[in-house]
């Protein structure tokens, strides 16, 4: 056993010896991570920025595209044959066709390539042909990226985190009736286990649509092939003084040690140590919506998200020696055309607010980080209209119920975002200044020109922050 782990280890460190190396000298290859949390709109954002990157008309703010640098776009095929490759053609059909709808949502990891042929620049430039550069865009589920911070817990230590913040919240009051009545200290019982493990689910489904962010682990919601599974059945629970060895508490523990080992540590070797550049979409104006616990939430899970990652810088020998770094982390917060551009710096200002604590930490460990707010799809128009005597900065866009077309005005977002962060901090169960709606807008129909990609809002500035540099 020991000889073939050598063996392994040995063949993964001559692997990434020529990857670095290839990477380096010959056609580079940048993999960028996509993730959010909760309908934060990941499939839509990687759809319409391959789709601005392939037509580059809307593409003013990505330097390399403004100024023609960028020579070509093409997709290629799928780089690895293991992994299910990002349905895109799908997604821009649904998003862009005749009857416009949102595709469905991440529900697994996805990757495509897209490459790009750059033509050189410098003062030997006339001497040198076009180079390529391979974009790798990966897609996954925020839900198991949040999971990456229970490597570093015990099953009692998990618990105790969970059960301390259920019961302020109404969504938990059945699992903590069911977590009561059992006593973790009796034989395992698996019809047991599987009550309390399917009411553990049950909030953990009601808490996401609360508008709650810290629903782990993320494949109770997601649980694909290992639906109905042992390492998918169980629940926190009160620790007790002296478990018995067959006691329901330690087949809980074994379960909890087992989700860690076969489907967190798998997912953190297999894909997430391989990502050079990370956005992290943000649905903060949902956050807002639902209340303060939903903003600090959102807060404490931006920190959570941030120590998933290995923030640096790639150098080579960084490389070789300790493996990638995340270089850039871009949080993005999206919607934006739900508000009317005089709002986007206040909704801007809210999301530096949020996660300032984690791009801190990041910046510390000499990754770059930004916060901007973006619509990856555009699918409203601005229009002031007057009530009660006073303008109001509305959108306009059709309704996802009714298809009917409606103006909205969201509220005014405060100027100073310690307005939301603060009383969010001190457990405030609502606003005191005003009511922020959100409102679910469909698609609009697009009528796109030639070399125009689908409509959005700073996804340019996004790219340009995300991989500018490498064009």
């Amino acid at each position: 056993m020991a000889l073939t782990a050598a063996g392994e280890g040995a063949m993964r460190g001559l692997d990434s010896l020529g990857n670095a190396l290839s990477a380096s000298f010959f056609e580079p290859v940048l993999r960028l991570g996509v993730t959010g949390l909760a309908r934060a709109g990941k499939t839509v954002f990687i759809t319409s920025l391959v789709a601005n990157l392939l037509n580059r008309g809307r593409m003013l703010q990505l330097e390399a595209a403004r100024t023609g640098r960028i020579e070509s776009a093409f997709l290629q095929p799928q780089p690895d044959m293991t992994v299910p490759r990002f349905a895109y053609e799908d997604h821009l059909a649904a998003l862009t066709g005749p009857d416009p709808h949102w595709p469905d949502s991440t529900r697994a990891v996805s990757e495509m390539r897209l490459s790009l042929t750059l033509r050189p620049t410098g003062l030997l430039s006339g001497f040198q042909g076009s180079r390529r550069l391979h974009l790798d865009i990966v897609d996954y589920p925020g839900e198991w990226l949040l999971d990456l911070a229970l490597l570093d817990k015990s099953y009692a230590q998990w618990s105790g985190e969970v059960l301390t913040r259920l019961p302020a919240r109404d969504c938990a009051r059945r699992y903590l009736q069911a977590a009561k009545a059992a006593s973790p200290e009796t034989p395992h019982d698996e019809p047991l286990a599987q009550k309390l493990s399917a009411e553990f689910t049950a909030y953990l489904r009601a808490a996401r649509q609360a508008g709650f962010y810290d629903c782990t682990p993320g494949r109770f919601l997601l649980p694909g092939d290992l639906e109905g599974s042992p390492v998918l059945t169980f629940a926190p629970l009160p620790a007790p003084e002296a478990p018995a060895r067959k006691s329901l508490w330690r087949e809980m523990e074994r379960r909890f040690e087992a989700y860690k080992a076969k489907v967190v540590k798998p997912f953190f070797r297999d894909h997430f140590t391989r990502i050079d550049r990370q956005v992290v979409l943000v649905d903060a104006l949902s956050a807002i919506h639902s209340g303060p616990q939903a903003v600090e939430d959102l807060r404490q899970a931006m920190g959570d998200v941030l120590s998933a990652f290995r923030p640096g810088r790639n150098l080579f020998l960084t490389r070789l020696l300790r493996g990638k770094r995340v270089e850039k982390i871009l949080f993005a917060a999206t919607k934006a055309d739900h508000l009317h551009h005089q709002q986007h710096p206040q909704m801007t200002a809210i999301i530096e607010a949020l996660t300032q604590e984690a791009r801190d930490r990041a910046q510390f460990a000499g990754a770059a980080t930004a916060a901007l707010s973006l619509a990856s799809l555009r699918a409203t128009t601005e229009e002031i209209r007057s009530h009660n005597g006073d303008e109001l900065a509305c959108v306009r866009g059709r309704l996802l119920e009714s298809g009917k077309q409606a103006a909205f005005y969201p509220g005014a977002l405060p100027e100073d975002p310690a307005q939301l962060l603060a009383p969010a901090r001190k457990g405030a169960t609502a606003w005191l200044d005003g009511e922020y709606q959100a409102m679910q807008f469909a698609p609009a129909e697009l009528t796109l020109k030639p070399g125009d990609g689908p409509p959005h809002i700073r996804l340019d500035r996004a790219a340009e922050f995300l991989f500018g540099d490498r064009l």
